[in-house]
């Protein structure tokens, strides 16, 4: 693995996580397969110009999933829905602690036998691991709310509405 340190950062497909850094020269490592890169700008940051990128404001990507999922707190984002890019954050976006993890790409969720409260996020086609100071059930519930997010903001999906009788209903 290589370590970079760079101004910028598109995510893309290849994006597994975003991870504030706590260092002087960078505000977030980004979690490749096969790297790490260390990126001046915050993980927030990242999230709102790919936004951009895929064609919404992360406000207006945000409100729309309140809207079809009321889930208004760590909420799920649909980075790029037409390019399968969508992450969860593990805290309030608005913390410093506050990971991006990006669901395509989770192999496994397991608890942190050493540590309570902590868990182990194992990626697929990769040997990366991270530990996060977020319980299994938060993370399991993260991976939930995205998945109906997915669902609903892929267009593969057919949502049947209820046909009101106006004889019965005026």
């Amino acid at each position: 693995m290589t370590n970079n340190v760079v101004n910028d950062y598109e995510i893309s497909k290849n994006t597994m996580a975003l991870i504030p850094a706590f260092q002087f020269d960078c505000e977030t490592i980004v979690i490749e397969r096969d790297r790490r890169i260390h990126v001046k700008k915050t993980p927030l940051e990242l999230v709102k110009a790919a936004c951009l990128d895929g064609g919404s404001t992360y406000d207006g990507r945000r409100l729309a999933v309140i809207h079809q999922t009321g889930a208004s707190k760590k909420t799920p984002i649909p980075i790029n829905p037409l390019q399968d890019i969508y992450a969860f954050p593990t805290h309030s976006p608005l913390v410093h602690q506050c990971n991006w993890i990006f669901y395509h790409h989770v192999g496994s969720i397991d608890h942190d036998t050493s540590t309570p409260g902590k868990s182990i996020i194992t990626f697929k086609k990769s040997t990366q691991t991270l530990l996060l100071d977020t319980s299994e059930f938060t993370l399991n519930k993260q991976m939930h709310r995205t998945s109906y997010c997915i669902v609903l903001f892929s267009g593969r999906h057919t949502i049947s509405r209820p046909q009101w009788d106006n004889d019965l209903y005026g």
